[in-house]
């Protein structure tokens, strides 16, 4: 990701087809050292194309992507339309509170010694 937002910096900067040099200068501005087999794959894959068709082209993709939360309203659903004296009828099981011991013996030292 940090290959790509460089590229897109180097391209809002002026350069049409920005070269490894060019996005390793960016990156160590900021003190990051590229990885060059992963930033030749990013500028040979990013190379002449326009940066703005592609943000555009994945805004629509990313839009028809469900997000999940209809899952989780699909399941809730039956819950709710249930039988209401059911739900009544649980109940949370009761939470034991045991007795702490505020002496460091039970640890086997002490804390200040």
């Amino acid at each position: 990701m940090r290959y790509v937002a460089a590229y897109m910096l180097a391209v809002l900067g002026g350069l049409e087809n920005p070269k490894n040099a060019d996005i390793e200068k960016i990156l160590s501005s900021v003190g990051i050292e590229a990885d060059s087999k992963r930033l030749s794959a990013v500028v040979a894959e990013l190379n002449g194309k326009n940066i703005e068709e592609l943000i555009k082209s994945g805004r629509e993709k990313l839009s028809s992507m469900p997000v999940g939360g209809g899952v989780a309203a699909v399941a809730a659903a039956p819950a709710a339309g249930g039988d209401s004296a059911a739900g009544a009828k649980k109940e949370e099981p009761k939470k034991e509170e045991k007795e702490e011991s505020e002496s460091d013996e039970d640890m086997g030292f002490a804390l200040f010694d």
